[in-house]
């Protein structure tokens, strides 16, 4: 009974999640208590879950450890799930300090007035190529800074040269498209391509080399269709709305320019720091903050003007989104109870009969993330399908391939699909029915062409 009742709490706290602003509670706090619950069930009803499905890992230490093959059933499936928790939340620890890490470098920039450096060097004021320079720049910065970061970045960008609300709709509704894209095709471009790299299912190089094209094409598509929607002569006008803190006015451009440079370079350097030395990407991303932090430190430390110390890295970490670490911290807890009671194991095996081919598997997943969330689906997945030594699911093969391009684009679908949607969606105010009607078609038909793509190519 208990063993049925966890998927089944799971789908209904995606679904809780999806509809937050429909039930008015933050899907950390639904995250974060639906891993509790599913712990706890595994907890309480632990031996009929074992006794009735099993578990390798289970069997495994029963079967090399003799003090634990003494112990009651009670006692094994006790110590076997203290094992498990803290094991799980060692590996998810890795993901949180990454993104926490990744956060704090964006928010520092951004404190400093890095991201004006952006803002200053477009010149045109012609829509058409406004919406173009905006879009391959998101696409490419979401590379390196993360979908979600990215978004925030570019609507504050945004922000400072439309005036127009409706237009600001527009350009912001293409940023979701264009951030998910260019975050599907780079290892730290999204947190779901970031567990399957520090996973070990795909290498980062793999990952560039095969989704780029089929990224770039699923941006293009919409792209190319939104900008018939603006006439070739249109211009925009300059917002005067956003004014620039007047101690950041006052900062050393150089500063700004090598500030926001350092930061990118340390993020981008952040797969080279882990196929070179071997160590996990978030000590990679915590490098690139102790730096930045001896920078600004350096130059900070002695004025005592509060405005000042605002901008010193001990107060950026109050201005981070927590909430959204303990998002993930829920989400990847709650696979790990559902991976640990036997559940994912199960599910693989009734996909495998019912869906035989991965390609299916992994575009039907893609279609899910528009409206489940893609860190649990992808998570969940990991969990399903272990890496194995041949076949689609070896390390960088087809299958983990096409999921990292399907799970992230996929999420551009539904503008409650990614979190970067979401989070747009909150700051421009953009109803799920207007993104529904203008931009679903055109993402959906960019979704299937990217996959065509690569299904050509690969």
């Amino acid at each position: 009974m208990v063993f049925t009742l966890m998927p089944v709490i799971f789908l209904l706290g995606i679904i809780a999640i999806a509809f937050e602003d429909v039930i008015r509670v933050n899907k950390a706090a639904v995250a974060i208590g639906m891993s509790i619950f599913l712990w706890l069930l595994v907890l309480v009803d632990g031996v009929e879950i074992f006794r009735s499905h099993g578990s390798h890992a289970l069997d495994v230490m029963i079967q090399n450890f003799p003090d634990f093959a003494q112990m009651t059933v009670a006692q094994q499936i006790y110590s076997f799930l203290e094992y498990s928790i803290t094991e799980s939340l060692g590996d998810v620890s890795a993901t949180l300090f990454f993104v926490l890490g990744s956060m704090a470098i964006i928010e520092l920039i951004d404190s400093h007035g890095g991201f004006d450096v952006i803002t200053s060097s477009i010149k045109t004021r012609n829509e058409r190529k406004v919406l173009w320079i905006i879009s391959f720049l998101t696409f490419f910065l979401s590379a390196v800074l993360g979908n979600l970061a990215t978004v925030i970045v570019i609507v504050a960008i945004l922000r400072k040269l439309i005036s127009s609300a409706e237009d600001r709709l527009i350009f912001s509704s293409m940023v979701i498209i264009a951030a998910n894209a260019g975050g599907a095709w780079s290892p730290i471009g999204d947190v779901t391509t970031l567990l399957l790299w520090t996973g070990g299912n795909i290498t980062a190089l793999h990952q560039m080399t095969h989704i780029f094209l089929p990224s770039l094409v699923m941006m293009l598509v919409p792209l190319i269709f939104i900008t018939y929607s603006f006439s070739k002569k249109s211009k925009i006008n300059v917002s005067h709305a956003v004014k620039q803190d007047p101690y950041i006015a006052k900062i050393d451009p150089r500063f700004k320019r090598m500030l926001l440079w350092t930061g990118i370079a340390s993020l981008a350097a952040v797969p080279v720091f882990q196929s070179v030395f071997g160590l996990p990407p978030f000590m990679g991303v915590l490098f690139g903050l102790a730096i930045l932090w001896f920078m600004t430190d350096r130059i900070w430390f002695e004025r005592r003007n509060p405005a000042i110390q605002a901008l010193r890295v001990q107060r950026v970490f109050t201005r981070i989104d927590v909430p959204t670490v303990i998002f993930f911290l829920g989400i990847l807890m709650s696979v790990a109870a559902l991976k640990t009671a036997g559940q994912l194991t199960a599910m693989s095996h009734f996909m495998d009969k019912t869906i035989p081919n991965s390609n299916a598997i992994s575009m039907i997943l893609g279609l899910a993330s528009s409206l489940l969330d893609n860190v649990a689906l992808v998570a969940g997945t990991m969990g399903m399908y272990p890496v194995a030594s041949t076949g689609a699911f070896i390390a960088d093969g087809t299958f983990w391939t096409f999921l990292a391009y399907c799970a992230v684009t996929g999420g551009s679908i539904l503008i409650i699909g990614s979190a970067s949607g979401v989070t747009v969606m909150g700051l421009e105010k953009i109803s799920f029915g207007y993104y529904l009607k203008k931009f679903t078609p055109i993402a959906l038909l960019g979704y299937f062409a990217g996959a065509g793509v690569y299904l050509l190519l690969f």
